[in-house]
């Protein structure tokens, strides 16, 4: 019998990703207090990896309470550049910052993945990507947030690679759907073995 599959996620890339590759997922987001995690485990000299995947944990951890016997996957992502780590935007003038500091700049995608049954962790992945932004111009900016509106909020980088996002960038290093916080390939490898997707 093919086992339940929960997504620990708000995120609607990640759930398109799964749906689109035809994986049949419910969707219940764990509410986990990200910024205290982050907080506690900077002050401890923690590495943007180490938190990245507590959080994917503790958010697969948290739904599995509830879905006895299921498969389900947390997830997350941590953007660093230079050393500093960029949470997601709470409004349009944040992502104006954000995007300030990271233009004509290297950041650094660290995206974690674990896979909980019970209280147990089943399997677990991390992935990088690494993108380039050009030192676009302020007004381009200006056009750009306008345009793209509160989608901004949804990413920690303030972009969307399928949407004008693209159009903020140089250079593009690592597998798409890393990029989106979702490493497909690996997953789907795993849903495999656990009789989720055929063979």
């Amino acid at each position: 019998m093919t086992p339940a599959l929960w997504l620990a996620s708000a995120s609607t890339a990640r759930a398109e990703l799964l749906r689109g590759a035809g994986i049949p997922v419910e969707i219940e987001p764990a509410r986990i207090d990200e910024g205290e995690v982050k907080a506690s485990m900077r002050a401890e000299n923690a590495t943007a990896e180490m938190v990245a995947e507590t959080l994917a944990e503790m958010k697969a951890a948290r739904v599995a309470r509830r879905h006895a016997d299921a498969l389900v996957i947390g997830a997350d992502q941590m953007l660093v550049c230079e050393d500093r780590w960029y949470d997601k935007p709470a409004t349009i003038d944040d992502a104006h910052r954000h995007l300030q500091a990271l233009r004509g700049k290297q950041h650094a995608l660290v995206s974690a993945l674990c896979v909980m049954r019970n209280d147990t962790r089943i399997w677990h992945h991390r992935e990088y990507a690494r993108l380039t932004m050009r030192p676009f111009s302020d007004a381009f900016l200006d056009d750009y947030l306008a345009a793209s509106g509160p989608e901004v909020l949804e990413s920690v980088g303030a972009y969307r690679l399928e949407g004008l996002g693209i159009q903020l960038f140089s250079k593009i290093e690592g597998e798409y759907t890393t990029i989106l916080g979702l490493p497909l390939l690996p997953l789907l490898d795993f849903l495999r073995g656990h009789g989720v997707v055929k063979t």
